[in-house]
């Protein structure tokens, strides 16, 4: 949000050009913004001086938070302040709720707190709300699910007054089912006439209409064509391989410093989320584990810690609610069904997402370690990494059809689709310009490494699994603010809950941790400090190569068939 591309910026448009109330453009100068981006230097002066409603496709991280936040409270300055609800924001997540609220709170540093701004989707009590409703705030962020619960509950939350309603990440709403809580509020918001709308998207498709006729009388449709300079700093690999292989060459990776940087993985569901961490754990590899389990203040801790470099990997459970992609037949939706039944039934948070509306800041790499069910999901994903300008890369392991359920434990259902899936996502790809190139690594030199890998992955049972999850859960009991107090009062309650054991697999091998000399090739033996540049082929100089240009570690992994 703040971040916005420097790719994405219109040199030829000043925030002057905008006539903005002096307290913004001093917020946006502390700020540090110099141009405004493309999505905004086109949605702002239609949005002010037009008066027209929004609906703008850009890609992420191309400043579409502040396109539709700026405008809203230009609009609110410019005219005389009450005490009543002039803007409501509606985004997919607890997480990019919390996000726009303190983009907010940036933008209103030198307002002198004229302008209240209430976050619904913080865990607050219903007396805490209900406090806060009262005096009618001037602009409301939260979810569809969530405002429509607090108008029921609470009648006197007048929303007869609003003039500005922005859905956020309008076609992640739709895939999460928000469809029929968002027209359920349009019965309660004032005639379309009256409403400006805002509907914000790095994609857009045909569900989009309902929602359009429904809060549009005469919108303004922004295609900002940003996919080229996109397309110059991410590059996209897949790799065949086996249901093992996914950790092994995972260990390889991140073990060898293989990725520069920041990584981000995807996996599909919680279990594996925490097999991976465990497997990985006794190897010295350090991650943090994100999915829908943890409480909303955990879960924005945990990116907080990610997004200052407090850890390097973060294992991330992408549990979207998409449908599989039109080509999956009838028998594979079943089997996925049924797959889920008899699974643990601890609480989930519904609105949790993390493949969309959650800003992690300088990914170098998203690693799919499971490929996501839908076409859709993958540009998600993908999109947390080459993002403000910067260059970045996406790995997607893909499990061939023969290869699926071989081996029971490291198995997936949904690994039955990758090939279909992978598929869709190359032919949708090369439509945008993208490529996904095949990357092959040398599996003989890998090889090396497989009897210490099987060692640790036959050490995470499931019982040590089930177990790191109750610990989390019970870790984040005991560091949570609202039970301080209940803690103190009870101190027995608290030693109970200390006397846990610590998160490791069923047998702990500290000398997994080393990698021995052997196993490293012959160029990294001499000087460990190469390791992180180990190359598992001869390197060979191309000729005409650009100086200065960094080579991508990956590419220095091949394999020979």
């Amino acid at each position: 949000m703040s971040s916005a591309s420097i790719a994405y910026l219109d040199d030829n448009t000043s925030w002057k050009s905008f006539k903005l109330d002096s307290r913004l453009n001093q917020a946006i100068e502390h700020l540090g913004f110099k141009n405004p981006t493309l999505v905004q230097s086109h949605t702002i002066p239609l949005a002010l001086d037009e008066k027209r409603d929004i609906i703008a496709k850009a890609s992420t991280g191309s400043g579409k938070t502040a396109a539709y936040c700026i405008p809203i409270l230009q609009t609110i300055l410019a005219n005389e302040i009450t005490n009543e609800v002039q803007s409501i924001i509606l985004v997919p997540t607890r997480e990019l709720s919390n996000q726009v609220y303190e983009f907010l709170t940036k933008l209103l540093i030198y307002c002198n707190n004229k302008i209240n701004v209430v976050n619904l989707s913080n865990n607050l009590s219903d007396q805490i709300l209900n406090s806060l409703l009262v005096n009618q705030p001037e602009i409301i962020i939260t979810t569809p699910s969530k405002l429509v619960t607090v108008s029921e509950k609470n009648p006197n939350l007048n929303l007869s007054t609003v003039k500005n309603l922005t859905i956020d990440e309008i076609d992640l709403m739709l895939s999460y089912g928000y469809k029929e809580d968002i027209m359920k509020l349009g019965k309660v918001l004032p005639i379309k006439e009256n409403l400006q709308t805002f509907l914000m998207s790095a994609t857009l498709n045909e569900e989009l209409n309902d929602i359009k006729n429904q809060f549009c009388s005469k919108p303004a449709i922004l295609k900002l064509s940003d996919e080229a300079s996109t397309n110059m700093n991410l590059v996209q690999y897949y790799c065949k391989t086996t249901e093992f292989d996914k950790f092994l060459l995972s260990y390889v990776i991140f073990k060898l410093n293989l990725i520069k940087g920041k990584s981000l993985i995807f996996v599909n569901n919680i279990d594996r989320g925490y097999r991976l961490k465990l497997f990985l754990e006794q190897f010295g590899i350090r991650s943090c584990i994100l999915n829908s389990e943890l409480p909303v203040n955990s879960r924005l801790n945990i990116v907080e810690q990610f997004n200052k470099n407090v850890y390097n990997l973060l294992i991330a459970t992408d549990e979207t609610n998409e449908q599989p992609d039109e080509d999956n037949d009838v028998e594979e939706e079943e089997e996925t069904k049924s797959s889920k039944k008899g699974k643990s039934k601890i609480k989930k948070d519904k609105e949790y997402g993390v493949s969309r509306g959650v800003d992690f800041k300088n990914v170098a790499c998203v690693l799919n370690f499971d490929l996501p069910t839908s076409s859709t999901s993958y540009i998600h994903r993908i999109g947390r990494t080459a993002r403000a300008g910067k260059s970045g890369m996406s790995l997607s392991f893909v499990i061939p059809k023969e290869e699926v359920g071989k081996h029971k434990v490291a198995s997936l259902t949904s690994s039955k689709r990758d090939e279909k899936v992978l598929s869709r996502i190359i032919k949708q790809q090369s439509k945008n310009g993208f490529e996904l190139k095949p990357y092959q690594f040398n599996i003989k030199q890998v090889e090396g490494f497989r009897y210490r890998s099987e060692d640790a992955f036959r050490a995470v049972t499931q019982i040590a699994i089930r177990e790191a999850r109750i610990k989390e859960l019970k870790q984040e009991l005991i560091n949570s603010e609202k039970l301080k107090t209940f803690f103190e009062e009870n101190p027995q309650d608290l030693t109970s809950l200390r006397h846990d054991k610590e998160l490791h697999p069923a047998r702990v091998q500290s000398q997994l941790k080393r990698v021995p000399e052997y196993l490293l090739p012959e160029s990294a033996r001499s000087d460990p400090k190469k390791i992180g540049f180990v190359p598992f082929h001869k390197n060979k100089v191309r000729k005409g190569k650009k100086r200065g240009k960094k080579n991508d570690p990956l590419k220095s992994l091949k394999m020979n068939k």
